[in-house]
């Protein structure tokens, strides 16, 4: 059975592109394109992996990422955040900006910056789902 992995990502051409490589390396991608959509998709789907893109509009893959740290049943879920933004760079803004990663919400999995490397982005993929 193909191991399930969320793929929330407001950007069509990225979605594409992520599900044909999860689909291609035996991976089951589950898509949503918004925070609501990918909440709801995570607690009904189960995913093995999230893969998140951080800077949806209106920020809404941080808030879903915080959200998922917060929920007692979605927290364990392995996320990978992607995001045009150098790793440092985001981190520095979201401790400036709200300390959301420094109050009690660990730091995701994995940081890939966009567009990912179709190579690192399935090796994270595989260790996070032990797969």
């Amino acid at each position: 059975m193909k191991r399930k992995v969320l793929v929330v990502d407001d950007e069509s051409d990225m979605v594409i592109f992520l599900s044909t490589l999860l689909d291609t390396h035996g991976f089951k991608p589950v898509i949503a394109e918004n925070k609501s959509e990918g909440l709801r998709k995570a607690a009904e789907e189960e995913p093995a992996c999230v893969i998140l893109n951080a800077m949806m509009s209106d920020e809404n893959g941080i808030d879903m990422y915080i959200r998922l740290r917060r929920d007692e049943h979605l927290k364990k879920i392995p996320v990978v955040m992607l995001s045009a933004i150098p790793q440092k760079t985001f981190f520095q803004y979201r401790k400036f900006r709200d300390g959301s990663f420094s109050q009690g919400i660990p730091e995701p999995e994995a940081y890939l910056e966009k567009p990912p490397e179709a190579e690192e982005l399935i090796r994270q993929v595989r260790t996070l789902t032990h797969g």
